[in-house]
């Protein structure tokens, strides 16, 4: 028999081995005679069972002879040695890229030419990489096939259990080759080192901004389209990202799942405890590069930066001042409107900003949590605690501009300089 003689009646693929010519059939026909007896799962070929049955029994029989990685395939082991050995046979012919897997060259491709042949047929969604459709079509099923055996959690992607799973074992298997740092993702070390590399590959094509990862150009974009996919349940509001919709649902459950370690205080957001924390250790690694003042909050090292450039972007609609800080002129405003939205659940009065109803209800609980570290002395508000040390360093950086007199506190010199006013009105009147 000659070579590639057997020939497919449907399309014009030709085979050398007329078993091969029949499970090439099956994708016409979408035949799946070999069924899995522990899930509903079937396929067109053996040898496709029984590497889905692993995924039940976890059986890895295939063993890396250099390292101590076992696989449930042999073409993952196969892979996995070019770990070791650095080849990379596949070169793509558009950039200067190479890959160990083949399979990894033709998806490679797909970022130049922007293929995605595997479409969703629930929803208009495509992918250039089938996996991804798999994982994706479980968001319309629900399905989660794979378990943690430590906890209750289960998932849609293997993956993604691997991945869970280090949070329990602590293991960062992928460590950064510049700087110390150690990783329990890939991705995450790629996007690190672009810390170190200045790399940013993902350009929006509507202004000129560049990110270092991928998501934060899909976050970015959502700021020219206005889309905002993520919808709460509970009230009407809408989200760009997934993580504003986390925290926003927080707002309705007063769930505080972040607690200060020191004090027995909680957050609903991660960085409100890093922030927080801060107060404790007096930690401020936001210096300014004008002048030598050093901040807590990346924010507040912004904010402070447009006292320099005299910046103010924020103007009010209803008088003529402008703010460098758009939650100032939020502020601003409530004094034309009397708006009083944060009201006190111990006594009856209402403020017009969130910081004054903090340091109010202090009144109450008696709470001073800004301590000096040169006498035992606490306040309850930090203004009061920076006026304070004042009286041990004896700095006064409030210079009258008429006289030669300096003061620690910026009220005395308003009231210092309405001895300057006073005087002036006496000579005019004699």
């Amino acid at each position: 028999m000659e070579k590639n003689s057997y020939l497919c009646d449907v399309c014009d693929k030709s085979f050398s081995q007329i078993g091969k010519l029949m499970i090439h059939r099956r994708t016409h026909t979408g035949e799946k005679p070999y069924a899995c007896d522990i899930c509903d799962k079937s396929f067109a070929v053996s040898d496709s069972l029984t590497k889905h049955k692993r995924t039940h029994t976890g059986e890895k029989p295939y063993t890396c002879d250099v390292c101590d990685k076992s696989f449930s395939q042999s073409c993952s082991l196969t892979n996995h040695k070019r770990t070791h050995t650095g080849e990379k046979h596949y070169a793509c012919d558009i950039c200067d890229k190479s890959f160990a897997v083949s399979d990894s060259l033709t998806k490679h491709k797909r970022t130049h030419t922007g293929e995605k042949p595997y479409a969703c047929d629930i929803c208009d969604k495509s992918f250039a990489i089938s996996n991804n459709l798999t994982n994706h079509q479980r968001t319309h099923t629900g399905e989660k096939l794979y378990a943690c055996d430590i906890c209750d959690k289960s998932f849609a992607v293997s993956d993604s259990l691997t991945k869970h799973k280090r949070t329990h074992t602590g293991e960062k298997p992928y460590a950064c080759d510049i700087c110390d740092k150690s990783f329990a993702i890939s991705n995450n070390l790629t996007n690190h080192q672009r810390t170190h590399t200045g790399e940013k590959p993902y350009a929006c094509d509507v202004c000129d901004k560049s990110f270092s990862e991928n998501t934060n150009l899909k976050k970015h974009q959502r700021t020219h389209t206005g889309e905002k996919p993520y919808a709460c349940d509970i009230c009407d509001k809408s989200f760009a990202v997934n993580g504003s919709l986390t925290k926003h649902k927080r707002t309705h459950t007063g769930e505080k799942p972040y607690a200060c370690d020191i004090c027995d205080k909680s957050f609903a957001v991660s960085g409100s405890l890093t922030n927080h924390k801060r107060t404790h250790t007096g930690e401020k690694p936001y210096a300014c590069d004008v002048c030598d003042k050093s901040f807590s909050q990346s924010c507040s090292l912004t904010n402070h930066k447009r006292t320099h450039t005299g910046e103010k972007h924020y103007a009010c609609d209803i008088c003529d001042k402008s703010f460098a800080i758009s939650d100032d002129l939020t502020k601003h405003q409530r004094t034309h409107t009397g708006e009083k939205p944060y009201a006190c659940d111990i006594c009856d009065k209402s403020f017009s900003t969130s910081s004054s109803l903090t340091t109010h209800r202090r009144t109450h609980i008696g709470e001073k949590p800004y301590v000096c570290d040169v006498c035992d002395k606490s306040f309850s508000q930090s203004g009061n605690l920076t006026n304070h040390k004042r009286t041990h360093t004896g700095e006064k950086p409030y210079a009258c501009d008429i006289c030669d007199k300096s003061f620690a506190v910026s009220g005395s010199l308003t009231n210092h300089r309405r001895t300057h006013t006073v005087k002036m009105e006496l000579r005019t009147s004699l």
